[in-house]
């Protein structure tokens, strides 16, 4: 039995068929969260993940009471309460990208358009900022401020 030639119009139907199947597999992977869990914390590649808490930040006295700190490697803002509670969020501005430069007075300030965040909540104060600093997990333990 001899195989017919493939014509241009089934080729094509072919190709918007496979386009159409990888569009909806990926829109019910997204809708059902796959591919979206957390990385493992104990496993050896959990990137320096420990089974107590995650990944160490910062050592709890490196941030000052009712100030805080910038660890722009981690692109993290960690801000230290009076009474010890760490709030954490992206150190990058809602606005345009780009990086917080300071912390003070309860304000975590962008300098590019002087977006200004309250440093408690994360929310825009004064400024372009259309949303609030993304918030981050943390937990403080032995000292430590480790991710979620």
């Amino acid at each position: 039995m001899a195989l017919s030639p493939i014509t241009r119009a089934a080729a094509l139907r072919g190709g918007l068929v496979a386009l159409a199947a990888g569009v909806a597999g990926f829109a019910v992977a997204r809708a059902g969260g796959w591919g979206t869990g957390d990385a493992g914390t104990i496993a050896a590649n959990a990137y320096g993940a420990t089974p107590s808490g995650g990944r160490r930040l910062a050592a709890l006295d490196d941030i000052p009471p009712g100030g805080g700190v910038i660890l722009a490697d981690e692109g993290v803002v960690l801000v230290r309460g009076e009474d010890d509670d760490v709030h954490a969020f992206s150190a990058t501005c809602t606005h345009q990208g780009c990086p917080v430069s300071e912390i003070t007075g309860g304000r975590i300030i962008c300098p590019c358009h002087v977006s200004v965040f309250d440093a408690e909540t994360g929310e825009p104060i004064e400024g372009p900022a259309p949303s609030p600093l993304e918030s981050i997990e943390v937990v403080v333990q032995g000292g430590d401020v480790l991710t979620g």
